[in-house]
């Protein structure tokens, strides 16, 4: 592994935990530049600067993205970097669908720094790394299998748009956010719902969060 080039962003928002994960990282990799993100806005605004990253370090639950929102927003718009989940959530159905949704590796918030530093420096020499006791080997569930597969067709706007929808936003306070027009949202919407098989965006919310864990919030307005 050549480390003199490596850059990773650590996007979590709790400050002590990305310190002790820069002190991990620095210690398998000290010529790395390594940069930090307390939100899932500051992560995209990063990587919109400058998407060439070797590796990002992603909580799930961190502010603008819940469940694998996040996840599925970062392997559309940047399928060729890796993406290592490290939650507090650690359990094997959560792991499963992080790999399902694309993450090069699961570690657990709850590991110490030794396996910390031999995960990440795993999935930087090309694997993937998640807990040895896991058990991937339960049945899935076809109704998760059918929403997982629907959703990853989705492209990056269009998981963007969801992810509004899931925090309550209007199409015009959407279309505010993102710099285009009303009409584009409504077009992004009905491509949504398309895709994900429902009639309504309040559907569409509620298939989200049952892929997400029921992170996603369900407060979606009532509009066309």
């Amino acid at each position: 592994m050549t480390t003199a080039l490596t850059r990773l962003v650590i996007a979590d928002d709790h400050p002590l935990f990305r310190d002790a994960l820069r002190q991990t990282v620095s210690s398998v990799a000290p010529a790395a530049k390594i940069e930090e993100a307390g939100s899932f806005d500051d992560l995209t605004a990063l990587l919109e600067q400058d998407g060439d990253v070797d590796l990002i370090l992603l909580d799930l639950t961190m502010p603008g993205t819940s469940g694998f929102s996040g996840l599925i927003y970062l392997r559309a718009q940047y399928p060729a970097v890796p993406v290592v989940v490290v939650s507090a959530s650690d359990d094997g159905a959560t792991i499963r669908r992080s790999l399902d949704f694309g993450a090069s590796g699961f570690i657990p918030k709850r590991f110490g720094v030794e396996t910390l530093r031999d995960a990440i420096l795993k999935v930087l020499d090309g694997n993937v790394w998640v807990p040895p006791d896991t058990d991937l080997s339960a049945a899935t569930d076809p109704e998760m299998t059918r929403l997982r597969d629907r959703l990853v067709t989705l492209t990056p706007q269009q998981v963007r748009v969801l992810m509004m929808l899931s925090e309550g936003l209007l199409n015009k306070q959407i279309a505010y956010e993102l710099g285009v027009s009303e009409a584009t949202i409504k077009a992004h919407v009905s491509a949504i719902l398309q895709k994900l098989g429902v009639e309504s965006r309040t559907q569409a919310v509620i298939a989200a969060a049952k892929i997400a864990g029921s992170q996603w919030r369900q407060t979606t307005p009532m509009e066309p």
